[in-house]
């Protein structure tokens, strides 16, 4: 850091959504995913492992404390291979899925929403019913969606300083 809060050039802050796991397109519909939620009040967080140990692509939490998770398909054969995402119901209050044009949108079935993304914003096609959270469960994923939240920026800021105790 450089005194009054800017960051030096020197410090090359790492691609938070680039660890290897996700393609090109997938970078994409997460991007425009997490953009539109943004834009209706939620703050968002990637990769945020929840209490099953399941990783859900993307959490968002709304200015009401109401969760979304949202599972980015890049493509038909991404949907095809997730059988866990009834899994994600337990830990959010709404499970949305996030695709692209080229994916076949009805694939995706109706007991979740559906985001269509450009990689640049996106849309909501259809909402997702929802299933009020348990308030214990509640409290468990916003604490874990914090704790990421905060480690994530600390480890932005202090790269250094991960994984020091």
């Amino acid at each position: 850091m450089i005194p009054g809060g800017a960051v030096s050039n020197r410090v090359r802050l790492e691609d938070p959504l680039a660890d290897g796991r996700q393609s090109e397109a997938a970078i994409r519909v997460w991007r425009g995913a997490a953009r539109l939620l943004r834009q209706h009040g939620f703050a968002c967080v990637g990769e945020l492992t929840l209490a099953s140990g399941r990783r859900a692509d993307l959490a968002a939490l709304g200015p009401k404390g109401d969760v979304w998770i949202v599972e980015v398909k890049s493509s038909l054969a991404d949907f095809r291979a997730d059988s866990k995402w009834p899994d994600y119901r337990l830990h959010c209050d709404r499970l949305y899925f996030a695709t692209h044009a080229e994916v076949p949108l009805d694939v995706f079935p109706q007991e979740a929403g559906l985001i269509l993304s450009d990689g640049f914003s996106a849309e909501i096609l259809r909402a997702a019913p929802e299933h009020r959270m348990a308030a214990a469960t509640r409290k468990a994923v916003t604490l874990r969606f914090a704790q990421a939240a905060a480690n994530r920026l600390h480890d932005a800021l202090d790269p250094q300083a991960r994984g020091e105790v």
